[in-house]
């Protein structure tokens, strides 16, 4: 049996494609392992979207590949699922994103089209474009991975909710327009139950944003302080207290299309320590020869296994394939990235670009891998998930 894509889905890849090598900037396509570079942040290492990148952006949108399966009026072309693993899979072959901020695209935009209402819906459009950017109030110091645990509070006061509280490790919250936000609106029932959803304006008053600056030196994400803030009643998404279900639906879209790219970067590595090794007159020891055959042979599964998670959730079935791939994605793109530092030696700590072997392209990968592990739910939390939802293991 040969398998294979039609002759229509490889005609839609050569369209891709086409369009690719006409328009993409000249900042993208360079293979990178992380999405972030010097023109991506500002004299102080905070993040910043550059004009090109939004530029970018609503390019796609306009011409129908910002999201291809959606209709045209929300950048897309009605394309089918498998055209969609074809469009993700090309793009992230060619290391390019569609944008420097994903919140708006990959959650807000599909979140709001499941639960919102018409004028929440209005705003789907200028989110996937990139008009609007907006930033996801999920995590907090005391539940990270353990969304449920939220406990900023969202008080009823009429033709408003008053909300408290602290969000940690938001992504582009220095420069985000709105925010997606999580709140506890009941605290007297089972904590999964009262959870909402509520569209916040960050210039709102008694909203405080202070960057938080990782290992890598950049400032990519931040703290978010809410001290009696002012939010509509018509701002809730969904019906009052069911944001569990908008959460779950939310992370769905996220890690949905997230394995592909994480698959793709990580074959992209495997090919690039081939390269590392010869030149560094290594392609010819056996034990590094084993090491790239183990690692390759692993990224080839987990790419087959996400085709069939990805089969359920164009069909709209769940794919709990997609937990898994979330934690062995990453821990591989961490093993690649740790024995390409391993084959320079002495040299492999070094993260001065001017010194390191590939402009210290491993030792930034390797960094930005680590954070692969914790983002979205960490490695240890998508473990516990398998166990009991998929493989039905009790709690203990």
């Amino acid at each position: 049996m040969k398998l294979g894509f039609s002759p229509a889905d490889e005609e839609f890849r050569q369209e891709l494609l086409a369009f690719l090598k006409d328009n993409t900037p000249p900042q993208l396509g360079r293979g990178r392992d992380w999405l972030g570079d010097d023109d991506d942040v500002d004299a102080d290492g905070i993040m910043v979207i550059p004009k090109w990148a939004r530029d970018w952006q609503a390019k796609l949108f306009d011409s129908g590949w910002m999201i291809p399966g959606y209709p045209p009026a929300l950048g897309g072309r009605d394309c089918t699922p498998t055209q969609t693993l074809i469009y993700l899979e090309e793009m992230a072959r060619h290391g390019i994103p569609r944008s420097l901020h994903f919140g708006g695209y990959a959650i807000v935009a599909p979140s709001l089209l499941e639960f919102g209402n018409d004028q929440q819906k209005a705003m789907v459009p200028a989110a996937i474009r990139g008009d609007t950017i907006w930033c996801i109030g999920m995590s907090e110091p005391n539940a990270g991975s353990d969304l449920a645990a939220l406990s900023t509070r969202a008080i009823d006061d009429g033709d408003s909710f008053i909300v408290n509280g602290q969000k940690v490790w938001t992504s582009y919250a220095m420069l985000a327009a709105k925010c997606f936000c999580y709140v506890r609106t009941d605290p007297n029932v089972p904590k999964h139950k009262g959870i909402s959803v509520l569209i916040i304006d960050v210039d709102s008053p008694g909203i405080e944003v202070r960057p938080l600056r990782h290992m890598s030196r950049r400032a990519e994400f931040a703290e978010v302080f809410f001290s009696d803030v002012v939010v509509p009643k018509e701002n809730l998404v969904g019906e009052l207290n069911d944001g569990w279900r908008i959460t779950m639906g939310s992370l769905a879209h996220e890690r949905g299309a997230l394995w592909v790219e994480g698959v793709m970067a990580a074959s992209r590595a495997i090919d690039d320590v081939v390269t590392l090794a010869q030149e560094l007159g290594l392609d010819e020891d056996a034990n590094v020869r084993r090491k790239v055959a183990e690692l390759a042979m692993e990224v080839r599964s987990l790419r087959a296994l996400g085709y069939k998670g990805f089969a359920s959730f164009s069909q709209g079935s769940s794919a709990p394939e997609h937990s898994y791939m979330k934690v062995a994605v990453a821990e591989v793109r961490k093993r690649i990235y740790e024995l390409a530092m391993d084959l320079q030696g002495e040299d492999g700590p070094i993260t001065d670009p001017r010194y390191a072997a590939s402009g210290a392209r491993w030792q930034r990968s390797w960094m930005t891998g680590l954070a692969s592990t914790i983002g979205g739910g960490t490695s240890e939390i998508q473990r516990n998930v398998i166990a009991t939802r998929v493989l039905g293991l009790p709690r203990s």
